[in-house]
């Protein structure tokens, strides 16, 4: 396991060199936000950085419910359960149903879901939506209830697997050959790319996702991921 200590938060990395996983810990005036609970293999050292840190875990957040991100739930939720777990409206309704709507792309669900989230939900996010510092942006593509927080003190961006930066920087559902994992797990590339051009409206400075390392966003270069993006789904269609 590794741990990136950045200038507001933590990232937790399990198999950093093979199939990296991340979650974060955010520093709140009144505690620690945690974003995501990685694979289960994650919550020993979510647990200990935490203690370590001496400051309360106050709230867990969701991006979605795919296994490798909430896999450490119940763990991490046993050890601290005051923690309030927070998770987007679509998604939990995704998870209880697994009904796609009409008005969303006729694809089936890719992925590790469950039948049922693991742990009792205390508080159900929608778009707008302010946590903390952490502004809500419902980002679809990857699953169709996926959600992105948006630090407002400093422009970092938590995107789950809205975009990856291991193999290359990519929205999830580009085939990146050298980490082809996130994309076989994606549900709609077309949804994605309107969620990543969405986010051209906030002020991000720094990407943080699920798999790889966080990217300034100067270097993440959004316009050339956007354009490679939008070339798969033309010669998909051709």
């Amino acid at each position: 396991m590794k741990i990136t200590t950045k200038h507001s938060y933590w990232q937790i990395t399990t198999f950093p060199h093979l199939f990296p996983v991340n979650c974060y810990l955010v520093l709140e005036r009144d505690g620690l936000t945690l974003i995501d609970t990685g694979i289960l293999a994650h919550a020993k050292g979510i647990i200990s950085l935490i203690h370590k840190l001496k400051s309360p875990l106050k709230r867990i957040l969701l991006t979605h419910a795919h296994g490798d991100h909430i896999g450490g739930l119940i763990a991490v939720k046993a050890a601290f359960p005051e923690a309030l777990v927070m998770i987007g409206s679509r998604e939990k309704l995704l998870v209880e149903t697994k009904e796609i709507y009409a008005f969303e792309a006729q694809k089936p669900l890719k992925g590790s879901y469950s039948d049922r989230l693991p742990v009792r939900i205390d508080q159900i996010l929608k778009d707008g939506d302010m946590v903390g510092s952490l502004l809500i942006i419902d980002t679809p593509g990857h699953t169709p209830g996926s959600i992105s927080f948006f630090d407002e003190r400093n422009g970092h961006l938590f995107v789950g697997d809205l975009f990856q930066t291991r193999g290359g920087a990519a929205i999830c559902g580009e085939k990146r050959w050298l980490f082809p994992f996130p994309a076989m797990g994606s549900w709609d590339l077309p949804t994605s790319i309107a969620s990543a051009e969405n986010l051209q409206l906030f002020d991000v400075t720094e990407i943080a996702c699920g798999h790889g390392p966080v990217k300034a966003m100067a270097d993440f270069d959004l316009t050339n991921v956007l354009k490679r993006a939008k070339e798969q789904v033309t010669n998909e269609k051709d």
